[in-house]
């Protein structure tokens, strides 16, 4: 296939690119600078100048494709909603030239399940879940089956992890080395789902190959690791103490990452593994920290 890759240079988005050339498959991603442009060719794919708020951009590189992959996403964590918003608007228009084509589309989005309980693919966007700004979203992309589009929703949990991580896990290294020691809130029996990024390359490869119109899928590893053994193992990385933070305090220590370190988001990948026969094969999330690669500086 000729693939569309929004994201496509991004952490996830170009394992994804890697994954997709290795199977044999054309790549085309979405490129909003000469950066972006270097990168994907030397990865061996073809650059499609734009960006995600360039919506004719988005049409025009959805409509030479066989097949889709929207992995992009503006991470402002000052105003989730905005970002919601975008991403709401670049799936319609994608979702436009797809539309009666059977195409595929992959459409990235968070564990929108109820925090507290082990989500599965079954369960439908909840309205109060930490990633309640993909919400309209993943209802978008899940209606497009009905409009003629093989659209399905790849769900990424809290951490995604390996090489090159920049997200939350690297988040809470920096905290730690920052004031001295390695915080959870409370008893840290909070717990995370997580994936390595390799696994979730193969996935999304897997969805574009041979996922049935309007499913969910999910992206998982780790179910369920207590989020004391992740403030362990930066303990140990950074060589620095393991403290407990009341609830109420958790805000003043951490800032806007307190809702992280406090969440409770834990999920299944079983009925995707029956349906793509897909498996979890690299490190899990703490023989990934305790690799010590999270811990280099330059």
């Amino acid at each position: 296939m000729r693939v569309f890759v929004t994201g496509a240079t991004g952490f996830v988005g170009s394992a994804v690119t890697r994954e997709l050339l290795g199977a044999g498959h054309e790549v085309v991603g979405l490129a909003r600078s000469d950066r972006s442009v270097r990168a994907l060719k030397a990865m061996g794919a073809q650059a499609h100048l734009g960006d995600l708020t360039d919506l004719d951009s988005l049409r025009r590189g959805a409509e030479a494709a066989d097949g889709v992959a929207h992995l992009a996403f503006i991470h402002d964590f000052g105003n989730l909603t905005a970002s919601g918003e975008a991403d709401l608007r670049a799936i319609e228009a994608i979702g436009e030239v797809l539309e009666g084509t059977g195409k595929p589309l992959v459409v990235t989005s968070g564990l929108l399940t109820a925090p507290g309980r082990v989500g599965t693919e079954e369960d439908p966007a909840d309205p109060d879940s930490p990633g309640r700004h993909r919400l309209a979203s993943e209802t978008a992309t899940l209606a497009l089956a009905e409009r003629g589009v093989s659209s399905s929703v790849l769900r990424l949990p809290p951490s995604v992890h390996g090489e090159g991580d920049a997200g939350f896990v690297p988040m809470f290294i920096d905290l730690a080395r920052d004031k001295g020691v390695s915080a959870m809130v409370g008893d840290g029996s909070n717990r995370w789902a997580a994936v390595h990024r390799l696994d979730a390359a193969r996935l999304f490869r897997l969805a574009l190959e041979a996922a049935p119109a309007g499913v969910r899928l999910h992206a998982i590893g780790d179910e369920e690791v207590p989020f004391r053994e992740i403030a362990g193992a930066i303990g140990r990385g950074l060589d620095v103490p393991v403290v407990s933070v009341a609830p109420e305090e958790a805000t003043d220590h951490f800032g806007w990452l307190g809702h992280f370190a406090a969440v409770d988001m834990r999920a299944t990948a079983a009925l995707t593994g029956k349906l793509l026969g897909w498996r979890p094969e690299h490190p899990a999330l703490l023989p990934d920290l305790e690799a010590g690669h999270y811990f280099r500086t330059a």
